[in-house]
């Protein structure tokens, strides 16, 4: 599939999440709990049209799972598990948070990165985009300083991913709250948005995208029975 991608999508530089590339953004958790995550996301569907994003997910949050994600990726401290399914094909905008995220993908797809340290005056160049494409089966950590957004789907029936997070990350600001950073979208949320997110704009969120709004190609299912992917 990663090949049939890269031919689709020459205007981005893409690789996979097992590529050395990945480094600089995040890891693989090879020993993350795959199949009981997975067998829980069945209970979460694909929506008809745009993303769901469900910040915390009781079905998802075992007290077993969620103990050993605790434990063992975030040091003792609280998470919430989610989830992110939908039918987005761009870029849209680029968030980050204090803390790691980690995706579980439950379906293939592609992630849109960035870094930090690429910001400049509030805003970020597209032309520093990396795209990785994340493998059906690989769950991956993205760290604090890696900017992101949700997954672009690679089939068109859309993308399943469960999303593991600091607790509280997502939840709505307080007034007071707005004020200290022009970047604060919600509770541990920084958001650069692009122009054409009409969603983000219209919440007010900061216009902070230089270039245009990335756009993944997806083979057909036409090209995919040809090309047996």
């Amino acid at each position: 599939m990663i090949d049939v991608l890269k031919e689709l999508n020459q205007h981005l530089e893409l690789e996979s999440v097992h590529n050395h590339s990945f480094l600089p953004y995040g890891g693989v958790l090879y020993d993350f709990p795959y199949d009981e995550m997975a067998k829980r996301m069945d209970m979460t569907v694909i929506p008809e049209e745009g993303n769901q994003y469900v910040p915390s997910f009781k079905e998802l949050e075992d007290e077993a799972l969620k103990r050993f994600v605790e434990k063992r990726y975030y040091g003792g401290m609280p998470v919430q598990i989610g989830y992110c399914n939908g039918k987005n094909s761009s870029l849209g905008g680029l968030e980050f948070h204090k803390g790691s995220e980690i995706n579980v993908a439950v379906t293939d797809f592609v992630l849109l990165l960035g870094h930090t340290n690429d910001i400049v005056d509030n805003s970020y160049d597209v032309r520093k985009i990396k795209a990785f494409f994340v493998p059906s089966g690989t769950a991956i950590e993205m760290y604090q300083t890696t900017l992101h957004l949700a997954p672009c789907k690679v089939r068109e029936d859309g993308f399943k991913c469960a999303v593991i997070l600091p607790k509280g990350t997502n939840m709505p600001l307080q007034e007071e709250e707005k004020a200290f950073d022009p970047l604060l979208f919600m509770r541990n949320k920084w958001l650069l948005a692009h122009r054409e997110h009409e969603r983000f704009m219209n919440q007010g969120a900061h216009d902070g995208i230089i270039g245009e709004n990335l756009t993944l190609a997806y083979p057909s299912k036409e090209q995919r029975r040809k090309l047996n992917v």
